[in-house]
């Protein structure tokens, strides 16, 4: 087995490992939520700042979409196999954590798609984290975390793929070049 296919296999198991746990964790926690809340119900937890509100969403955030529920499933499902594909095709444990979180995100509200749906890929999310402004669930916290992350690793230039790689190399030795020249 070569470096390149070690690598690999470590990039597939930590985004398996993480992604799994990162869905438990959101299961169970809508699991707790549904048993615990009744819908509508709010419990303070910090005030002013977070409770808890049982809240089944059909939409997006911010119950955007509300009626095109299909339409976000299938969207879902796409990211979802996207992400799978970007992880297995780079070269970055960064970006292979990055894309582990969103996986889980999106699956994790897509499977509240299909266990509480109304009609083919027309089920609603168990929301429950209420910030005031929104009621989210912990697959959109890691959603959100994935978001961020990516913005960062793009900003700080973290190579996707060895062709970037290579290209931020050659632009180092050109750059050490000029400067050796001047």
């Amino acid at each position: 087995m070569t470096n390149d296919q070690r690598r690999l296999r470590t990039r597939v198991a930590v985004f398996a490992c993480i992604a799994v746990v990162a869905l438990v964790l959101d299961q169970i926690s809508k699991a707790w939520a549904q048993s615990a809340l009744a819908d509508g119900q709010t419990v303070r937890v910090i005030p002013g700042m977070l409770s808890f509100t049982l809240v089944h969403n059909p939409g997006a955030s911010l119950g955007m979409g509300s009626n095109m529920t299909w339409l976000i499933s299938l969207l879902a499902i796409v990211a979802c196999v996207a992400l799978a594909v970007l992880a297995i095709r780079t070269i970055s444990m960064k970006w292979t954590v990055v894309f582990a979180l969103a996986f889980a995100g999106a699956l994790g509200n897509l499977i509240d798609r299909v266990m509480y749906a109304e009609g083919f890929l027309n089920g609603k999310v168990v929301d429950f984290l209420n910030y005031g402004w929104s009621v989210g669930n912990v697959a959109d916290i890691f959603l959100m975390v994935a978001g961020v992350a990516a913005v960062v690793l793009l900003f700080v230039g973290e190579p996707f793929s060895q062709k970037d790689l290579d290209e931020q190399a050659a632009e180092q030795t050109k750059q050490t070049t000029g400067d050796q020249n001047a």
